[in-house]
């Protein structure tokens, strides 16, 4: 699906630094409920899954995540090869990425992982990449943003309403986060950066072991790092990952020995890797022209390592340029050696949609998505080419069905939404409209568009009292939040 692009914003690598004497900030859209009680010796895991959804809310109400199902779909199968893999995954992982050219990852409360298109289109192998996702899956598993709460409120309290403050601060301007934990009295300033230290070391370990289990090559832990260092050396602003993640020499070293004792794995190239490259390349940065000769210049010198990522970035580059007729040529062509493709369907959809026929799109998608109709790029692709194609209980039913698969599947909404305005079924509009809100943790935005559907319920007694339990069920969550 083609998606609109959205502005960069900085974010920072991983969450722990930012545990500091950081001041909440003011937000002028879905402000988060005031959690003034200080974290428990023991953060609960229920607590921990509680915190870190209400992150994840505002996290998509004010950062620039990409709601693109095919990339969703890799890095969240690629995220689940390493999550088999690890000890004491006590909850549902999930990955997201942010649409912003510097290295950079980050982990919170929750299983929650998020990554930048830049980690992608920088990282020479899959199995860097996922040395990457196994480090901050290692930080989850070992607890440690818990950990060093409980480590923090020893030597003073430590609020949840700070802590989120403080990642949003961050978020915003990633010098003024790290500077903020600088506060205070320099030996608590070095515990915390003691602290920190230990934990990237067992997160190195840890998710060099796992990134051996799930059969990538544990060498890309090294390299990886060798490459920022080698990087940085030139003090490429790219390089956001490194102010919480430093790379000094024995650390390096030490992971090159660790992986080392796992002997040399030849691990083909991933082609999926490099389609997602090219995907957010010709998606999300530089220009159309630029993109049209950059992959251009791969194809026809031969520099590439599959030629058919090279062919899908040029496609897609063509499409970004309008000129979609060069762009349906190259995507036929690929369909013709691949029929399941989900980046190459995906592609096509939207040349077809944009030539006004997205009839043909419909018969395309059908019977691949009646084989697997919980595969959300399938199921979101034909529900938007029915929407177009003025099929819209097909495409609701669709959305619906999907819904009770992933009830946090944003886009979902959204195409609800407009199969409902298009239908002139404003109760469902507004019921959907909430739930969207609600997944921004605009709670009272959510509980204002119940109240319209409310008052479009007519006689429905039934419907009257399913929308007045979705409004106490937001009161109460939002309840849950104060008393955390």
């Amino acid at each position: 699906m083609n998606l609109p692009k959205k502005a960069f914003i900085a974010f920072t690598c991983f969450l722990i630094p930012i545990i500091g004497n950081t001041q909440s900030i003011d937000s002028n859209k879905n402000q988060l409920p005031e959690i003034g009680v200080v974290a428990s010796d023991t953060l609960t895991i229920d607590k921990e899954l509680l915190i870190g959804d209400a992150m994840m809310r505002q996290l998509r109400g004010q950062a620039p995540i990409i709601h693109d199902p095919v990339i969703n779909e890799y890095i969240q199968d690629l995220g689940n090869r390493l999550v088999i893999e690890a000890d004491n995954a006590k909850f549902p992982f999930s990955f997201f990425m942010l649409n912003n050219p510097t290295i950079n990852a980050f982990a919170f409360f929750g299983g929650h992982i998020g990554i930048h298109s830049g980690l992608i289109t920088q990282a020479g192998s899959e199995s860097e990449l996922a040395s990457v996702f196994a480090h901050e899956v290692a930080h989850v598993t070992q607890r440690h943003l818990a950990r060093a709460s409980q480590a923090q409120k020893r030597g003073a309290p430590l609020q949840i309403a700070s802590l989120i403050g403080g990642i949003l601060l961050a978020m915003a301007n990633p010098e003024a986060g790290i500077a903020a934990i600088s506060a205070g009295n320099a030996g608590a300033a070095q515990s915390r950066i003691n602290y920190t230290r230990s934990m990237e070391q067992e997160a190195d370990n840890i998710g060099i072991s796992m990134l051996a289990r799930a059969g990538f090559d544990p060498a890309g832990a090294p390299a990886f790092f060798s490459k920022l260092a080698q990087q940085s050396r030139g003090q490429s602003n790219q390089l956001e990952f490194l102010r919480t993640h430093p790379v000094p020499e024995n650390r390096i070293s030490e992971t090159r020995a660790r992986a080392a004792t796992y002997g040399t794995r030849n691990v083909p190239e991933s082609l999926n890797f490099h389609l997602v490259k090219s995907r957010i390349i010709a998606r999300y940065e530089g220009n159309p022209l630029r993109n049209i000769n950059y992959f251009g210049y791969q194809v026809q010198e031969k520099k590439y390592i599959f030629r058919e990522a090279a062919m899908y970035g040029l496609a897609l580059s063509y499409f970004e340029s309008e000129q979609y007729a060069s762009a349906a040529q190259i995507l036929t062509e690929l369909l013709s050696n691949d029929t399941e493709n989900l980046f190459y369907l995906d592609a096509m959809t939207d040349v077809l949609i944009a030539q006004q026929n997205p009839e043909a799109a419909v018969e395309m998608l059908t019977p691949l998505w009646r084989f697997k109709p919980q595969n959300q790029v399938l199921a979101l692709n034909l529900a938007n080419a029915m929407i177009k194609a003025e099929q819209y209980p097909q495409a609701i039913q669709i959305l619906r069905d999907l819904l009770l698969v992933d009830p946090e599947q944003f886009l979902s909404y959204s195409l609800l939404i407009d199969a409902y305005i298009a239908t002139g079924q404003k109760r469902q509009m507004y019921r959907a409209s909430a739930e969207r809100f609600g997944l921004l943790l605009a709670y009272p935005k959510a509980i204002d568009e119940l109240q319209f559907a409310y008052n479009e319920t007519g006689m429905d007694f039934l419907e009257k009292q399913r929308i007045k339990a979705r409004i106490e069920q937001f009161r109460n969550e939002m309840e849950t939040l104060e008393r955390l």
